[in-house]
């Protein structure tokens, strides 16, 4: 399973957000198929929105966890029934994950100093 810093999870965190679900995994579960399908879009797009149709926090959890570890991916965030996974594609490489940008040669920007930039 890859492993992301905190300023590369935000960075594709604000990507995801303006993205709709592209796989569903529904009341029978994670099965090979929907692997199949969370592979094949992982290839295609580099980051992807997931939508599990289970009530249990823990069980979401669980597939999120299933599903990084078996295609080697990472796990993005986690907000109610929508899972963001990110795997890179050397041969698409279809995003840029950003630095933070620095200030005067210190360190990072804060939120708000980023926010007043623009």
């Amino acid at each position: 399973m890859l492993s992301l810093t905190v300023s590369e999870r935000r960075d594709l965190k604000a990507r995801a957000h303006a993205l709709s679900p592209v796989v569903m995994i529904g009341n029978a579960g994670l099965t090979e198929a929907v692997l199949k399908e969370i592979a094949a879009s992982l290839k295609t797009h580099e980051l992807i929105k997931i939508k599990v149709m289970s009530d249990e926090r823990a069980q979401r959890e669980a597939m999120l966890e299933a599903v990084c570890a078996r295609l080697d991916a990472a796990p993005v965030q986690h907000i109610g029934k929508i899972l963001v996974v990110y795997q890179p594609n050397p041969d698409a490489h279809k995003i840029e994950i950003k630095k933070m940008p620095r200030h005067k040669g210190k360190k990072p920007l804060s939120k708000k100093q980023l926010g007043n930039r623009g």
